[in-house]
């Protein structure tokens, strides 16, 4: 038997581990494509020749309001590098820096510090516009546009009603149950209410609630609908640009909020979707080492992506070394007292709260295969929260085989934070 050796990263460092070459089937990474070698020319090129919507300068002039929604920290856009082009540009079509405005996304996530802000979108966009952060617990900064078939109630940030356009800008990246990043979610859940956030999100307990699923996905669709509401009587534009894993732009997408969307959901299908012949007995995902395993609510996207690669009955082990423990006090609350995925789902379907929904998203993977963690995390906090763990992937193995049996296959994801394993048709 041939032996090979795999060098994976772990928090700052990295685990070492050594497997029988005849054991793997495989080891799946994201595709490689060329990064955009000119950023504004390819702004201006979306902007003037977008998917299905008329051109920038038919939507925008003198006189004109615009409001930009944008990201917040916790999700890596590179807003600060096309902000200033699409500044600059609205000014040129007679747009003064007074009649913009930026409300950053927050969803449900802490108010931004006015640093944070000005780092989102650099300094020169920052000193010249007023920036907001949508705040979904202020009632009074909401307005209603009615209820979708689903029961939400859609409140938006009244920051985005009283303007000529609004530019939804961030990334698309594959998203653990309403299918994708990007698009409607921009207005919702990026500017909702708090109430409006929850109702959506609680139809994540559908099995139809999944990874890369956009279409006959309830939340997806009651998403959609929400923002269809607003757009009745508001002008939308898009803006959605696809980076790669080492944060550079590979391609932008602007335009018609609905079809450019669905648009970049093909083309990060392209980027991020990994082929693989057949599901595994054993899968070793690391997350890429840190921020990206520094807590289990973070590694939870590893946990999602490795979940498609693996058999029923199967183990997954992850590597992440979760230095600051679980990262969610509501995580671990769901978890100490209701310690089994029905338990938790049964409770969730009666009482909806969000950060507790994560519980939900992480126990329901559970219940197709064994969760092994190679972590520092406190082994009593692991077990609390479901998880075996153990100090090194050799230990992992070796407990895995005991639930597998002595001839297994085994698939590797070193980019298991990125990559999504799709079975071949």
């Amino acid at each position: 038997m041939t032996a090979v050796t795999y060098k994976y990263k772990y928090g700052h460092g990295y685990k070492s581990f050594t497997l029988e070459k005849e054991h793997v089937l495989d080891e799946i990474k994201i595709a490689q494509f060329p990064p955009l070698e000119n950023l504004k020319a390819a702004v201006l090129d979306a902007l003037y020749h977008p998917i299905d919507s008329a051109p920038i300068n038919e939507l925008v002039g003198p006189g004109k309001k615009v409001a930009f929604i944008c990201n917040d920290s916790t999700r890596v856009a590179n807003t600060h590098s096309f902000m200033p082009i699409l500044v600059d540009e609205l000014n040129k079509l007679g747009v003064k820096d007074e009649d913009m405005r930026i409300v950053f996304a927050l969803g449900t996530h802490r108010n931004m510090s006015h640093e944070e802000m000005v780092e989102q979108v650099g300094e020169e966009v920052a000193a010249r516009m007023p920036m907001y952060n949508s705040d979904c617990h202020k009632d009074e900064d909401f307005e209603y546009f009615g209820e979708t078939s689903f029961g939400t109630p859609v409140w938006l940030n009244k920051l985005i009603c009283d303007v000529d356009l609004v530019i939804m800008t961030g990334t698309v990246v594959y998203h653990f149950f309403s299918g994708f990043g990007g698009g409607r979610k921009a207005i919702l859940p990026g500017v909702a209410l708090m109430e409006t956030v929850r109702k959506n999100h609680s139809l994540m307990m559908s099995p139809h609630s999944q990874l890369g699923k956009l279409h006959g996905n309830p939340v997806y669709d009651d998403q959609m609908e929400g923002v269809r509401l607003f757009a009745k009587e508001h002008k939308l534009f898009l803006f959605n640009p696809i980076l790669d894993a080492q944060k550079n732009f590979l391609k932008i997408f602007a335009g018609h909020w609905d079809t450019a969307h669905l648009a970049a959901c093909k083309f990060v299908e392209q980027v991020y979707g990994a082929p693989i012949a057949e599901p595994a007995d054993i899968v070793i995902a690391s997350c890429g080492g840190y921020p990206k395993d520094i807590n289990i609510y973070q590694l939870q996207k590893t946990m999602d992506n490795a979940w498609c690669a693996v058999k029923e009955g199967g183990v997954v082990i992850i590597l992440g070394e979760c230095e600051e423990g679980s990262g969610s006090a509501a995580l671990e609350k769901a978890l100490q007292e209701h310690p089994s995925p029905d338990a938790i789902k049964e409770q969730l379907a009666k009482n909806f709260v969000i950060g507790a929904h994560k519980a939900f998203a992480i126990t329901r993977l559970m219940k197709k295969a064994k969760f092994i963690l190679v972590s520092a995390l406190d082994k009593k906090l692991a077990k609390d929260l479901l998880f075996e763990a153990v100090d090194d992937v050799d230990a992992a193995i070796a407990l895995a085989e005991q639930y597998v049996g002595p001839d297994y296959k085994i698939l590797l994801m070193p980019q298991g934070s990125l990559t999504v394993p799709v079975l071949k048709k």
